[in-house]
């Protein structure tokens, strides 16, 4: 009997840290408007573990880009993956990769957060590019496609890549005109730093080693 009392002693404390680091996970909340290629990186990043292993629990919320404003005004979402037409100036930030938008006051209280979400992103956006056959796998399994079409749409999909994740100023010009053609904000001059702030990612990708231009 001893010797099954320290059994299950061990087991506990092994299971210990496992417990602990799971509590220690920083949760979020990420919308998509729909599971197309375009959210690729973020579908990797859940399924290949990313957000885990940079210590997020991660919960992906499909939401029309009508709403996504009032939902991240009011908290029920913190993260929205894409720009869409809900991009207020002067009221929300643009983050890498043209995939990743946060209100002001989100980026300012919880950077470290942010950080960890940008990280897990450009992870998945550079597996993606090294491991192709393990990406259509995916695109085959939670995208529906063949084959050939997954391959397709990964070869195209590359093309639109950012390497760094870093917000480019031509990158933004065009979110800025888009946003212009809807009639909003004609009457002002909108500054690369009024949509967008890319210090953190900037930060990241220091941090995993990337070249900055």
């Amino acid at each position: 009997m001893p010797s099954l009392r320290l059994a299950a002693l061990l087991v506990v404390l092994l299971a210990l840290p496992a417990l602990a680091a799971q509590e220690q996970r920083a949760k979020a909340r990420i919308s998509n408007a729909g599971f197309t290629i375009t959210a690729l990186p973020l579908l990797a990043a859940r399924e290949w573990g990313v957000f885990t292993a940079n210590g997020l629990e991660i919960e992906i919320i499909l939401m029309q880009s009508s709403i996504v404003q009032a939902a991240l005004s009011q908290g029920d979402i913190d993260y929205q993956a894409g720009v869409g037409p809900a991009l207020d100036v002067g009221s929300m930030i643009d983050m890498p990769g043209g995939g990743l938008t946060a209100m002001v006051k989100t980026i300012q209280e919880r950077p470290a957060v942010t950080k960890q979400v940008i990280r897990s992103l450009q992870s998945a956006k550079d597996e993606i590019r090294k491991s192709k056959p393990k990406t259509l796998d995916l695109i085959v399994k939670l995208l529906k496609m063949n084959r050939e079409a997954a391959g397709e749409a990964y070869d195209q999909f590359l093309t639109t890549l950012n390497p760094t994740g870093i917000p480019s100023r031509i990158g933004m010009e065009i979110l800025v005109r888009s946003i212009q053609s809807q009639g909003r904000h004609v009457d002002k001059k909108v500054a690369f730093t009024d949509v967008a702030d890319d210090r953190l990612a900037i930060e990241v990708a220091k941090e995993m080693g990337y070249k900055i231009p």
